[in-house]
């Protein structure tokens, strides 16, 4: 049996150092708690990068099969880490700004509860329903064989990328950004010599094809999860649960949710709207298309630099919100939205002038290079726009607010659908992306300067 622990003791330097944010400077401490997730990002594209390079060396069937794969492990990311994980953060990081340390540590037992709920509806769905999904996108044949061999173990060990990120999220709603960066850095320092040697039988290890990259991601985030449960649930831990701390509550699931099921629907939306793009831009030919994917890759670059400040907005603007202080909350994330905007207005002013420079790494064949360098100078100028609508999105979720800006996601998906349908031309598909990029930006703004952002208690 738990003895109790001295509340005094161990829950007063949690809510004192998380409340120290509240009198830090907002530039500086927002660029340090963005500087580990930056860091990640360099290690986690390695992982892309490796696991595409060492299944390519199997042939063109493996890797197709991993393209037909990669939408759901986007999404299975994108609701894990920045949806329900927005939403864990958010929860812990305004109940430690309102000084309610007791509450950030139930919090963290409900996150793990919805974090195996999510992960077992991944693997049902997913395990079932993959051949179909699957043949619906394309698949057939070996490609097809390639991407189930793929999807299953992947989605066989869902759970393990849900604790990992969850946890993730529980140590950054703290303030905590080293931590869940560094178990994650190594984990995908791990995952590429072991996926490179269990796809192609490397030393000792078994010849396991494009299954050998599955194995290797479901066991790097496997690692990562006990590496920052040893620090949550460590002796001495404030964030450790005690016996009394496990009864579920409606209320407590409410703060979680509230946030983080909104995004999670947020996720579907970008998922969705990704996949209808590919398919307007598709019917223009395989130099369009192959063009535009070249193109959109930059922006993909992107989302996960905005993302590391997103991360430090949401405790920031939580925990200032959570304390009251919505006028600091309210400067906290239009300073992050600037960082942001700064971030994609270098890298999209260059390619809009200088589209060439991206495009000519990836391809010399003169279709693609001249549909990638429309799509960079028609859509690139606005990638600031891009950039200031994500920030605001994650600052959003600190503040636990996000109807509005969900509908805000929701309107971009409406202007590429019914544009896209009825541009005809390629450089009219371009022009809708730009004008959805610029709604949703826009919206976003208008939407965070709106909003009474008072802190909601359940």
């Amino acid at each position: 049996m738990c003895s109790p622990r001295p509340a005094a003791l161990t829950l007063a330097p949690l809510v004192s150092s998380t409340q120290s944010l509240l009198a830090a400077p907002i530039v500086p401490t927002l660029l340090r708690l963005s500087a580990p997730g930056l860091l990640l990002v360099a290690f986690q594209s390695m992982v892309s990068i490796g696991d595409t390079y060492f299944v390519g060396r199997l042939g063109t069937a493996p890797l197709a099969g991993l393209a037909l794969v990669f939408p759901l492990l986007m999404l299975l990311q994108m609701t894990s880490a920045g949806a329900m994980g927005g939403g864990v953060s958010s929860a812990i990081a305004r109940a430690l700004g309102a000084g309610d340390a007791a509450r950030a540590r139930k919090l963290v037992v409900h996150a793990l509860v919805i974090a195996v709920a999510m992960a077992a509806a991944f693997t049902v769905v997913l395990v079932l329903l993959a051949e179909p999904l699957y043949r619906l996108l394309g698949g057939e044949g070996t490609a097809l064989a390639a991407a189930l061999a793929y999807s299953n173990i992947v989605f066989a060990g869902a759970l393990t990328v849900w604790l990992a990120n969850t946890l993730s999220s529980v140590l950054r709603g703290t303030g905590n950004m080293r931590v869940p960066a560094a178990a994650l850095i190594v984990a995908a320092t791990i995952h590429v010599p072991l996926s490179g040697s269990l796809v192609l039988g490397l030393g000792p290890m078994p010849r396991l094809g494009i299954a050998g990259a599955a194995l290797a991601y479901v066991s790097a985030f496997g690692l990562a999860a006990i590496a920052q449960a040893a620090v949550v649930f460590r002796r001495g831990s404030a964030l450790r649960p005690t016996r009394a701390d496990l009864r579920l509550e409606r209320a407590l699931f409410a703060d979680i949710l509230r946030v983080g099921g909104l995004s999670v629907l947020n996720a579907f939306q970008t998922v969705l709207t990704a996949v209808v793009l590919t398919g307007f831009v598709g019917r223009f030919g395989a130099a369009a298309l192959a063009g535009y994917g070249v193109g959109v890759r930059l922006e993909l670059l992107q989302i996960p630099l905005v993302f590391a400040v997103g991360q430090a907005l949401v405790v920031l603007v939580g925990v200032n919100t959570g304390a009251g202080n919505v006028p600091a909350a309210k400067r906290i994330a239009w300073a992050g939205t600037g960082v942001a905007a700064a971030i994609c207005f270098a890298i999209g002013g260059s390619v809009a002038v200088l589209p060439l420079a991206w495009m000519g790494l990836f391809s010399d064949d003169a279709a693609v290079l001249d549909a990638g360098s429309r799509y960079l100078r028609i859509v690139a100028p606005f990638y600031p726009l891009m950039g200031a609508g994500i920030a605001l999105y994650f600052a959003s979720q600190g503040a636990g607010q996000m109807l509005k800006p969900v509908l805000a996601g929701t309107a971009r998906l409406a202007i590429v659908v019914v544009g896209g349908a009825l541009a005809a031309s390629l450089a009219a598909i371009f022009g809708v992306i730009a004008l959805g990029m610029t709604a949703g930006g826009l919206l976003m703004m208008s939407v965070v300067a709106r909003a009474p952002w008072q802190p909601a208690r359940a």
